[in-house]
This record gives C-alpha cells, structure tokens and sequence, in this order.
C-alpha cells in the first residue's frame, strides 16, 4: 500500500521535511549541538499500535449464526443515524481482515486493539455459544501474530446482545454483569493461548450516559438519572465479574484492564493550587466508575452529590468491581474541563469553555494536547496505576482526496504531533504510559454520524472499499520507525 507514494515524492509534494518522511527509517543523524532541536524520544520498549471496533469495521452483521446487537437495532431505525447509515457492511473487515492486517504492518505498529462482538459469540447473550462465534477471531488472531502484531481485544465496545436488552433492560439489570462474566471466561477460555492482554469494557463513560440517559446511542433510551447511575454501576460489576472470570479461564501471565473515556480535566493555570484542585476534581468527576474499580469505594462526595438517585450496592459487589487488574486504558480526545482552585466545596471550580476555543471537524473534540499529559498523570497519582496504555487517540477530519488520490489531512497531522508531543512529555516526567492505540486504522462506521466522520488513517472508499493511506498514515509510520517525534 505505501508504495503508491515513497516518503520522498511525498515530501517532494508538500515540502515538508520536519516531517521527516524523505528520510529512510534508521537512517544516521550526527550528535546534536547545544541549542539545536532534540527530538523527542519514547523509550525503546514503547508499544505503538491502532484501534478498531466491531460493529465499526466489521460488517457481515448476519453471517455465520451472528445475533442482533442493540447497534443493529438502533442504526436501522429512522432518524438516528445522520447519514441514515448503519454497520451492515462498514468496512467488510470480516471478509478483508488480511488485507488490514497488512495495512497495520505497513504502518510498523506492533499491535492491534480490536474488539470481539458479543452477539457472534452468545446470539442471544446467553446459553449456548454460537459454534461458529469465534472463528473469525481465530483466524483474526493467527492473521496478527504470523505478521508479528501483537493482538489487544476487547470484550465490549457497545455492541450488546439484542435479546438481552429486550428480557432484562440490558445494564438495567446485574444479570446482564453475569452473562458478560460467562461470555468473557468463553472467550478466554479460547482465545487466551494467543491473546495475552484482554480490555473488559470501552467507555463506560459514553455507552451508559449517551445510551440509556440522553437517548442520542443505543439503545436510545432516556431514563431518570437514578436509573443511568444503576446502570454504570452494573456495568462496574460485570468488568469486576469479567476480570475474574478472565483470572480463572486464562492462561498464567494473562493480563486484563479497563478502557475509560476518562473525565480528563486540565489545569487552567498550572499553580500548585490548580493542579491539586485538578487531582481532586479527576477523582470526583471520575467517581461512578473510574474511581470504583480502583478503590473499591464511591467516593463521599459522588454519593452525596446523587442523593437519592445514587446507584444501590453491596459491600460483595464493591469487593468484585475492584478485583486488581493490571493496567488501566484511557481513551484521550478532548479535554473534559479546566479546572481551577476554589475556597467552596468541592475545591475545586470548572471553567465555561469560550465559544472560540478551537475544534476539530467534529465540534466536540476541542483541541488541547495538554490533555495527553494531564490525564495520565493524575491518574497514576490518584490511583496508583503503574502500566497505562493510550487505548485511543485520534481525531476526525474533513478528509478530501487530492487530485492525485492522495488525502493530505495536515490537520490530523497537526492533532498527532503535537498530542504526541504531550505524551512524551508525561513520559519523560515518570508516568508510566505502556504504549498508544491510534485511533482509527482506517475509515469506519462513527456511531450516530456514520460514515459522515472520518477518523482513520487510511481512507476508505466505502463503495468499492478502497483503502488509500493519508497523509497521517506516513506521520505515523514516521513516528514509529523513529521511535520519536521529529527529525
């Protein structure tokens, strides 16, 4: 795929050098003298990968004794989907996994995040798993490893069995926590001879709020907040009741975390009185799950603030939801709020954001590289995390293919540096980030805009499902043969 374009015609067509893609991967570069730029390095065991998710690239909704998800049924009804879209086909990862693991191996990453859809394995949720549920992932699986990739899967990016929010009200209700725990011990109990590092559930921060509070993802419900916080906390469950059962099914060495669209707040000005303002305000904001599965407790302030709609629990169930796992993954975009110190409780005041504050092409994803360095670290501080794993960072663009049928996002380009940049910085500083998920391989499904967003760095044709590599593309893959940011 790459070798449409050689790093050298393509600096040759933008001039841009800094980016250091004429230059061959390895090549020598004499010492720096004082006062010339150093580039910044991650350390030599850093983990560079890509992200997808199935019911965004998979396609093949009806193959092979797959069930109905509540994505299925949400896509396909009217006026939810701006482009009145739906994941039917998406990227036809199914049938074309090769092809992007090769995609993956021309960007010299070295793993892969993906997530298994739940309704292929259990059509139903429960009972008897579909025989034919997992052999896509098998051969997933041998596809990565036999190219070098290092597999990451993840149990739950939102795709939840139809059937189970039809008899039980989905994460309503904790019998949905258990059948997640016997769907993850299934897959484990298969997968885990070749999958070392499994993620229980993505964003529990979107899924529950957007899905069963405000109606705007599936399955589309608006509820009192009594009954969304209910549902948070069932979701906190079935990651403690998952991380068991992934203790108990997997292989010695097995390793099990969260992914969390972490409430990512940054301090306005960085005084001493800000940032632990800032630390407080992580904790608390992150109270109803975050702060849950790494304590083991809500915190006061979360349970005084919810009054009456504060979720019912058990001290058993507080004991299973912090089952010790072994690294956390934060999904970064945007920054949640800035924060600065306040003489009134809670301590700590969240500022407006200015109607200025500049954006990307989807108006919710400000742009603030401060945000990859703030969220790591207070986390690891707050929580005492020692292994992070950026498991997705990205943006979209409003992608266009030049005459010459290459995409040249500069904006992207832009995002990447210099959130790259901040990174290296929370490394350099001791936070102790594993590795980073780009978000996404290619161009996909993206919920309630379909394919009106694009966030991959590959374009793709969704009519002939082309995939072209963009501009971004050649960043990244300079960044990971360099294992730095610049020349």
């Amino acid at each position: 795929m790459f070798k449409k374009i050689s790093r050298r015609d393509l600096a040759g067509l933008l001039g841009l050098s800094a980016l250091g893609l004429a230059a061959p991967a390895g090549a020598q570069r004499s010492a720096a003298k004082p006062g010339t730029y150093v580039p910044a390095s991650f350390p030599k065991d850093f983990l560079w990968g890509t992200a997808t998710s199935s019911y965004q690239v998979e396609g093949a909704v009806d193959e092979d004794g797959r069930g109905p998800s509540i994505w299925d049924t949400f896509a396909h009804a009217e006026g939810n989907i701006e482009d009145r879209s739906n994941g039917d086909i998406a990227c036809d990862h199914y049938h074309r996994y090769k092809d992007d693991v090769g995609l993956i191996r021309d960007l010299g990453a070295k793993a892969y995040r993906f997530s298994i859809a739940w309704p292929r394995v259990f059509p139903d949720g429960i009972g008897t798993p579909n025989p034919k549920g997992l052999d896509f992932y098998d051969r997933l699986i041998d596809e990565l490893l036999k190219t070098g990739i290092e597999p990451y899967a993840t149990l739950y990016h939102w795709d939840l069995p139809q059937a189970l929010q039809e008899r039980v009200g989905g994460w309503l209700s904790s019998e949905t926590s258990r059948a997640f725990a016997d769907y993850a011990g299934h897959v484990v109990a298969r997968l885990g001879d070749r999958v070392r590092s499994f993620f229980t559930v993505n964003e529990c921060g979107r899924f529950v709020p957007f899905g069963y509070g405000l109606g705007i993802d599936a399955p589309g419900l608006k509820l009192p907040q009594a009954e969304v916080n209910q549902a948070r906390h069932h979701v906190a469950l079935a990651h403690g009741l998952a991380v068991q059962a992934i203790r108990a099914h997997g292989r010695a060495g097995t390793r099990v975390g969260v992914a969390e669209n972490i409430t990512s707040c940054v301090p306005a000005i960085d005084t001493e009185a800000n940032i632990e303002a800032t630390r407080v305000a992580t904790r608390e904001l992150n109270a109803g799950f975050l702060n849950v599965i790494l304590t083991g407790a809500y915190t006061e302030g979360f349970l005084r603030y919810a009054g009456a709609t504060a979720p019912k629990f058990t001290a058993e169930e507080l004991k299973i939801i912090a089952t010790p796992t072994d690294f956390l993954g934060l999904n970064i975009y945007a920054p949640g709020h800035y924060i600065t110190a306040s003489d009134r409780p809670p301590g700590f005041d969240v500022l407006p954001f200015p109607s200025a504050f500049p954006h990307m092409s989807s108006d919710w994803l400000r742009i603030a590289p401060e945000t990859m360095y703030w969220a790591p670290r207070l986390a690891a501080e707050i929580w005492n995390v020692d292994a992070i794993y950026i498991s997705e960072n990205g943006t979209s663009s409003i992608d266009r293919r030049a005459g010459d049928g290459q995409v040249y996002d500069l904006d992207r380009v832009m995002f990447l540096r210099n959130y790259l940049g901040q990174l290296q910085r929370a490394i350099a500083d001791g936070v102790p980030v594993k590795g980073y998920f780009l978000w996404s391989l290619m161009d996909n499904f993206e919920w309630i805009y379909g394919y009106g967003k694009r966030f991959g760095v590959y374009w793709v044709d969704f009519e002939t499902q082309a995939r072209t590599p963009k501009l971004s593309a050649f960043f990244y893959r300079d960044v990971i043969a360099r294992n730095a940011i610049g020349a």
